[in-house]
This record gives structure tokens, C-alpha cells and sequence, in this order.
């Protein structure tokens, strides 16, 4: 048992601390990684802002005007925002090459265009289709650098919380069978995420990217160093309480544990 929960904490440690290592050591790791979860991020919010696209209506003849023009040809608009995606996911795969050259000065000036709050507002959707490539370049450089911070954070903080329950193993050697519960929640989530990295990865980097599965996440490492806590100043008081609760549930109260 104790060399079981040392072997997860060490690979733990190891497998996140090198991952976490490797986002800064080999330069276009993450996006090579992600490469097609970034093209679907480009296409979905290069759709989404041609489809903002409206007339204002302000109380003035001319916005009352251009909002009638606007209804009555809402269909011929409906043909060239359709048009406009289409021609965008014609330039995607192209944008994504030049944008993923490391060695390519765009990226260094979509990265200040990025420091500086890039944005157009479409005036026009027909002059758009000129500024559509510089807005998912723009968007390019947005996505992978927010992508490189999250896949630091999830790699680091894991690479963290195993490093804690392997040291905590040597510390309170007495507790081994009150660390089999964070080590087992944490086999679990490593479990999930190498299938997911392995079989659906761009599941994996939508729960990563994404903040509100990010922050639910977050509160999972959170429950497991609480336990850590719990076992190294509490005397495993709360966690006795939780491992003797699920025990009950299976009819297993000879095997109940005592805080130590």
C-alpha cells in the first residue's frame, strides 16, 4: 500500500513536472498540441463576429431608414455573412501555417496588436472580408497564449498536489491508509485526462481553456489538498470522518480508520 501511493505521487510529480517543464523549454509545443482545437476557437469566434453584424437603430430618419433597407434585404445579408465563413474557413488552414512558424515576424506583430486590444467593428460586410484575416490572426495569437497560460497552470498545480502527496507519505507514514483517498482522487483525474489526451484531446483542452470547467477543476485539487491538510495538522480527523462514511455506505465498518 505504501509503495502503491509513493509510486503514484513519484510518476504524478515526474509525468506534470515534465509536461509543465516542456511548455517553456520546447517552443510551439502547446500549439503543435492544440493545433486543432486553436483552428475550431479561430472559426468559432471569427463566426461569431460576423454574425454581430447589424444596422444600428437609432431614433434619427437615417437609422430608421437603414433599418428598414436592413430588414427587407435580410436574406441577401444572410447569403453574404455565409459567404464571408466560407471564406474564412478557406483561409484558416493558412493562417494557421504562417501563424505557427516560430520563426515568423506576424507573429511577434500580432503579439503587440494582441498588448494593444486589437478589434474592427464591421462597418461594412463587404469590406470585412479584407479585415477577416487579420482578425483571426489576431486571434490566433490570443487563443494559443490564454491555451499556453491554462495548459502551465493545469500541468503545474498537478505537477504540485502529487509532489505535496508524496511528501506527505514520508512525513506521516502512520496516515498511509488516510492518503489512499486524495491519492485515489487523484489516480482517477490523471486516469480521465490521459484518455481524453489519448483518445478526445480536444475534450481535454476544452476543459482546460475553458473557465468555468478550469475553476471546477481548481476546486477538485482544492478538495484533494484540504484532505492533505486535514492528515498533516488535523491528526486526519476529517478525513477518518469522509473514508469511515464510505465505508458505511458498503458495509465495511470492521475496516473503519481512527485519526492518527
Amino acid at each position: 500500500m505504501k509503495l502503491t501511493l509513493r509510486s503514484i505521487g513519484l510518476i504524478g510529480t515526474l509525468l506534470f513536472g515534465m509536461l509543465f517543464s516542456i511548455t517553456f523549454k520546447v517552443p510551439g509545443f502547446v500549439e503543435e498540441m492544440g493545433k486543432d482545437f486553436i483552428q475550431y476557437q479561430i472559426k468559432k469566434k471569427t463566426d461569431q463576429k460576423i454574425e454581430q453584424f447589424k444596422v444600428n437603430n437609432n431614433e434619427s430618419k437615417l437609422g430608421q431608414i437603414a433599418a428598414v433597407l436592413y430588414k427587407k434585404n435580410q436574406k441577401k445579408i444572410d447569403i453574404v455573412k455565409e459567404q464571408l465563413k466560407n471564406k474564412a474557413n478557406e483561409k484558416m488552414a493558412e493562417v494557421v501555417a504562417e501563424m505557427s512558424d516560430l520563426s515568423c515576424e506576424c507573429r511577434k506583430t500580432y503579439s503587440e496588436t494582441l498588448k494593444k486590444g486589437f478589434e474592427f467593428k464591421l462597418i461594412s460586410l463587404q469590406s470585412a472580408n479584407e479585415k477577416l484575416t487579420d482578425f483571426m490572426k489576431s486571434k490566433y495569437m490570443e487563443i494559443s497564449t490564454e491555451l499556453k497560460r491554462d495548459v502551465r497552470i493545469f500541468t503545474g498545480s498537478n505537477a504540485i498536489i502529487f509532489l505535496l502527496l508524496l511528501l506527505v507519505s514520508f512525513l506521516k507514514p502512520q496516515a498511509i491508509k488516510h492518503l489512499f483517498l486524495p491519492g485515489m482522487l487523484l489516480f482517477t483525474a490523471t486516469s480521465i485526462g490521459t484518455v481524453f489526451y489519448i483518445f478526445e484531446q480536444n475534450w481535454l483542452l476544452t476543459i482546460i481553456y475553458n473557465n468555468y470547467l478550469g475553476f471546477a477543476y481548481l476546486g477538485f485539487v482544492g478538495v484533494v489538498f484540504a484532505f492533505l491538510c486535514d492528515i498533516v495538522f488535523n491528526e486526519c480527523k476529517i478525513t477518518s470522518e469522509v473514508v469511515n462514511g464510505i465505508f458505511e455506505i458498503f458495509g465495511h465498518t470492521a475496516t473503519a480508520l481512527t485519526p492518527c
